[in-house]
């Protein structure tokens, strides 16, 4: 601590801040040598026309250190110190003990005692003047011109000493000084559910900043002073490390098991009824303020007939006090049945009691395989929130009834198996920084313990067999793919090398026996492929076309590429799939078509591969008209435009379907190259590598649909365009309804490794839920979606962009 006393001068001088001259300064430590804090009145040294540094090692100590001075032979002449000042030293610290209470106090004989102490110090004082005086006229003496000034200032300082006496505060026990290292305080009042990361420090330290206005040499006196220190903010770790006492308090005294009894028989009146509706109704990501919470947790057991309301509920309970999370726990098997987004959500990272995501699992147990298989890749990736440690040996998935769920559903039904193996090889084949070597782990446990129960039953050994069988074929042809793609041959060469491997009989992929179920559709059984109908794709990754011969005699052909993580467009093709499930549930069946598309590695996969051409090719090749283009391939003279009216409805519903799937998406990119259309009138898009409103191209759409899509209705002004408006209407209604179950699909995949979530992972929900404008009423979004419809219709920059594609494209070629 730095302690300086100005003096106001007129006339200021050297030194001087404004009127004010330094008239001496000291410097304490707050601790003394043995890291105690220091108490009681303490004797400081004031250092004459210096102010005090503050430093470590400062020029002005309160208590100075002993020297000896020598002259120039060498031999001291410091003097000892004299038995009256030992004595006088003595006493002062025996006064101490007495302020400290230490010595009982007497009132006479203190008295006494202090003025025998007094004239002591006068003694000790007039003692001290005549050996300074009498040192200087033993001291050799100096040449006067160069010593003159030197030896007066230093008698000066010698009879001019000044005491300090300050009074620190007085404590009954001793404060100690020690370091220790706090933990950061959190960023939010929800704590971090991720695992944590080997590579990463969790504890960083905390960083020092200077304050507003602060340049760091120093504040008030003397702020261009460097012999000053800076001043720092302190690290506080309390700040966001607690809850607030107070509202801890009122929670608790709110929630007391005393009032529980009294809580069954609650109900709301009116008003609160009102405001139990729009808590319930509130989406996934809407958080709960402290009020609201309460207000559920008095009703809750009023609200378990409402099955909406378990989220709201499980948001509201303190889990982390014993009592209220006991009463929450006993009160979910009385809580109506929810439905499966609600179950979804209660596996997401925001929730990680036990109990509660085993709840959830129970209820995931009540659907179908065809449903489950929906939501496979996401129930993959909800493992991350699982307390599994991936470090023991026997048995730690055993302990997370979601890793027992899959593996038991997995092993009874072959397409589940098929694709819990293929999502979980992906996740442990990823070896990118962002996913952390823990993640790995943990999936190769489960794969493991997938493995050792599908051995158990009597066909156990066949399926695992298979599943090694195709492992084997994805890994030659992953083999064939990259020296295919790294060959530096032109085109027609790569394909005379893809056809002599595939007919290689050591590659053994011309006849398999016995029959393989494909790992793209296990549905599909294949016996072999047709090397002569095999063709390399002009791509700067040179994707393979390759045609199967299945069970049956069909051909399954597929895209096979390496280079590229397809992991993206599978999640988009998921999420085409499952609003494909829901529009048909509400009998809008809009010919969707959700290719599949498998990912075998981070940097490899299978895409299936539909007979379709381009809107860019078809304009090429029939001037321009995807009309003529229809009719070409749907001829009848009798229908309206030409085109047989069942292939004409299904082009109008596949654009309707795919420009709301689309635009909720966020899928940007759009360009005439990966906009295809079937010859049986089927509109699909292709190639997902932007998605969540990221697009390349400036100014782009939020919807797709250019004036080639609307040309093939016949104009804007024909009953098929009239038809599509009302498909687009209908769709976009219909899957707002189900937005909760897609914006908790999505929020199982924040911590997925897809290069469009990793842009922004907390904001992934957030941007989806924006595009279904749930704040707006049903008529609301109906005029909001045909505002879309026309802006994209009439956005001229997209024309231009086209353009610009379809040139670029033709210089390549």
């Amino acid at each position: 601590m730095a302690i300086t006393v100005w003096d106001l001068s007129p006339t200021g001088g050297q030194g001087a801040r404004g009127h004010a001259v330094p008239f001496g300064g000291t410097t304490i430590s707050l601790f003394d040598k043995d890291s105690t804090l220091q108490k009681g009145r303490q004797k400081c040294r004031l250092y004459r026309h210096k102010a005090a540094d503050g430093f470590s090692s400062t020029t002005t100590p309160a208590i100075p250190p002993a020297q000896r001075n020598r002259d120039g032979s060498g031999h001291s002449n410091g003097h000892a110190t004299s038995p009256e000042e030992d004595e006088l030293e003595r006493l002062e610290k025996l006064f101490k003990k007495h302020e400290m209470g230490e010595i009982p106090r007497v009132d006479w004989l203190d008295k006494l005692v202090f003025k025998a102490v007094e004239k002591q110090r006068q003694l000790v004082e007039n003692s001290a003047r005549v050996s300074s005086k009498a040192r200087r006229k033993m001291s050799t003496p100096r040449p006067e011109i160069e010593n003159n000034g030197a030896d007066s200032d230093e008698h000066e300082k010698e009879e001019e000493r000044y005491t300090l006496l300050i009074d620190f505060p007085r404590f009954d026990f001793p404060i100690v000084y020690t370091d220790h290292e706090y933990a950061p305080p959190p960023i939010s009042s929800q704590a971090h559910h991720a695992p944590p990361i080997g590579n990463v420090n969790l504890k960083p330290p905390p960083e020092v900043q200077f304050g507003p206005g602060i340049n760091g040499t120093g504040s008030g006196v003397g702020d261009d002073d460097e012999r000053i220190p800076p001043l720092i903010r302190i690290y506080d770790p309390e700040v966001g490390a607690k809850d607030n006492p107070a509202e801890s308090k009122h929670r608790r005294l709110v929630r007391s098991h005393r009032t529980g009894v009294l809580d069954r028989d609650l109900k709301p009146n009116a008003k609160i009824r009102d405001e139990l509706n729009t808590i319930v109704s509130y989406g996934p990501t809407q958080e709960l303020n402290a009020e609201e919470k309460d207000l559920v947790w008095k009703f809750r057991h009023h609200l378990t007939r409402d099955k909406r309301a378990l989220t709201k509920f499980v948001k509201s309970v303190a889990w982390h006090d014993q009592s209220e999370a006991r009463q929450a726990v006993q009160l979910l098997p009385k809580w109506t049945e929810i439905d499966v987004d609600d179950a979804l959500e209660l596996l997401g990272p925001t929730f990680d009691n036990l109990a509660v995501r085993a709840y959830a699992v129970d209820r995931l147990r009540e659907s179908d395989d065809d449903e489950l298989l929906l939501y496979l890749l996401q129930l993959v990736q909800a493992l991350k929130f699982e307390k599994i440690s991936p470090e023991s040996q026997n048995g730690s998935t055993q302990d997370s009834s979601l890793v027992k769920f899959l593996i038991s559903r997995a092993t009874k039904n072959l397409m589940l198996g098929n694709f819990l193996h293929w999502y979980l090889m992906v996740e442990c084949d990823d070896r990118s920084p962002d996913q952390v070597k823990e993640h790995r782990k943990l999936f190769a446990k489960v794969e493991f313990d997938f493995m050792t129960e599908l051995m158990k039953p009597p066909e156990g050994g066949e399926r695992r067999k298979t599943l090694l069988r195709q492992g084997e074929l994805i890994m030659v042809l992953s083999k064939i793919s990259k020296e295919i793609r790294f060959s530096r041959e032109d085109r027609p060469r790569k394909l005379q090398r893809l056809k002599k491997y595939l007919a290689d009989p050591k590659n053994e992929l011309t006849a398999f026996d016995p029959p393989l179920p494909l790992p793209l559709d296990p549905s599909v059984s294949i016996v072999g492929c047709y090397p002569e109908e095999s063709l390399v794709f002009k791509s700067s990754l040179y994707p393979l076309l390759l045609h199967f011969k299945t069970s049956d005699g069909q051909k399954y052909p597929i895209i096979f590429k390496t280079g590229d993580d397809l992991r993206q467009d599978q999640l988009v093709i998921q999420i085409i799939s499952l609003m494909d499930r829901l529009l048909r549930k509400e009998n809008l069946d809009l010919k969707l078509t959700p290719y599949r598309i498998l990912a075998t590695s981070a940097n490899a996969g299978a895409v299936q591969f539909i007979p379709s051409m381009s809107l860019a090719a078809a304009s090429a090749k029939y001037k321009g008209s995807v009309l003529a283009y229809l009719r070409a391939n749907n001829p009848d003279a009798t229908a309206d435009l030409g085109v047989r009216p069942s292939a004409m409805d299904t082009y109008v519903k596949s654009c309707a379907g795919y420009c709301v799937i689309t635009y909720l998406l966020g899928v940007g990119d759009r360009h005439l190259d990966n906009l295809l259309l079937a010859p049986s009138g089927r509109f699909f898009h292709a190639d997902f590598g932007y998605i969540l409103g990221r697009d390349p191209k400036p100014f782009a759409p939020q919807m797709k649909l250019c004036k080639e899509m609307v040309e093939g209705m016949g104009s804007s002004t024909s009953p098929h365009y009239a038809a599509f408006k009302s498909y687009c209407f209908t769709a976009y209604t219909t899957l707002r309804k189900s937005s909760n179950l897609i914006l908790n699909l999505f929020s199982l995949m924040v911590d997925a490794n897809i290069p469009d979530i990793k842009v922004e992972p907390g904001r992934v929900v957030e941007k989806v839920r924006e595009r279904f404008h749930l704040e707006m009423s049903e008529e609301e979004a109906m005029r909001h979606f045909e505002g879309l419809i026309v802006d994209s219709v009439g956005s001229i920059f997209p024309v231009v962009i086209d353009t610009i594609h379809n040139m670029m494209q033709g210089l390549r070629a």
